[in-house]
């Protein structure tokens, strides 16, 4: 039954997208979201081509102050709905500290509860010294490195115009005591048909990292709205058995126009 610890894992953290290396790695401002935005997905679990509904995931926007410092406090819950409680109850919960000036994390709690399994973490990123802080020691980080939830929010603010088809975009990321390595294959743009509507859409294909339920290799495709608040429409995957959808089914207080929708379903 952890194929929906994986569906929520998914869409509170596989959602992220490319970190841009370069000189203007740690430079990037917001111009994607703001405080009081809110999204929800929807996680579907399909096997013989039949989509189940498993449960929803929603990340909230907030504005806070955190050390002296300006942050965007952003959340991310996951919960199967009632019914699959009775099989595996999920209750997870993301938290990031973005700072407002540089988009880089400042602090980042995981709190789970999968099918009886617990587990909490607690980061704090020192970014003079380059340390992650967590509940079991410190560790060496690249400069600039992100925590699942603030790689979102980074990545969307990368300038998609300047990528060619088939490019690789190198990021790092900091989870369970380790720095990942990763990377983002763009593919371009196609126009997709969501349980919320149509959309023109940015294509990915993200490295993921061999585990129990997931394949290696770039199996998992993403798609984001083809607008200037390149919000993440969907995500598909193949898993051990059968498949995971995950779709955005409502945002609200964007920044800007949902100008990539062509129709609402």
């Amino acid at each position: 039954m952890r194929l929906f610890t994986w569906a929520f894992a998914l869409a509170l953290t596989a959602l992220s997208f490319p970190l841009q290396a370069g000189d203007d790695f740690c430079g990037i401002h917001n111009r994607a979201f703001q405080a009081g935005e809110k999204i929800t997905y929807k996680v579907y679990y399909t096997l013989a081509g039949v989509f189940v509904g498993a449960g929803e995931a929603n990340f909230n926007t907030t504005l806070e102050q955190l050390n002296g410092r300006m942050v965007y406090h952003v959340v991310g819950d996951g919960s199967t709905y009632t019914f699959y409680d009775n099989f595996f109850k999920v209750r997870d919960r993301y938290e990031t500290f973005i700072d407002t000036a540089t988009l880089q994390p400042h602090k980042f709690i995981r709190n789970i509860y999968e099918g009886g399994y617990k587990k909490y973490e607690n980061v704090t990123f020192n970014k003079v010294t380059d340390a992650a802080v967590t509940n079991d020691g410190v560790f060496k980080v690249p400069s600039c490195v992100q925590d699942v939830m603030s790689s979102i929010y980074y990545a969307r603010n990368i300038d998609f115009a300047k990528m060619k088809t088939g490019d690789k975009i190198p990021f790092s990321m900091f989870l369970d005591n380790q720095v990942y390595n990763l990377y983002i294959r763009y593919l371009g743009k196609e126009t997709i048909r969501t349980k919320y509507g149509k959309f023109r859409a940015i294509k990915f294909k993200p490295l993921l990292i061999k585990g129990t339920i997931f394949e290696g290799g770039e199996k998992m495709t993403v798609w984001v709205s083809d607008d200037a608040n390149h919000i993440p429409l969907r995500i598909e995957s193949p898993i051990s058995v059968g498949s995971i959808k995950v779709d955005m089914m409502d945002f609200r207080n964007r920044r800007y126009p949902l100008s990539s929708l062509m129709d609402v379903r």
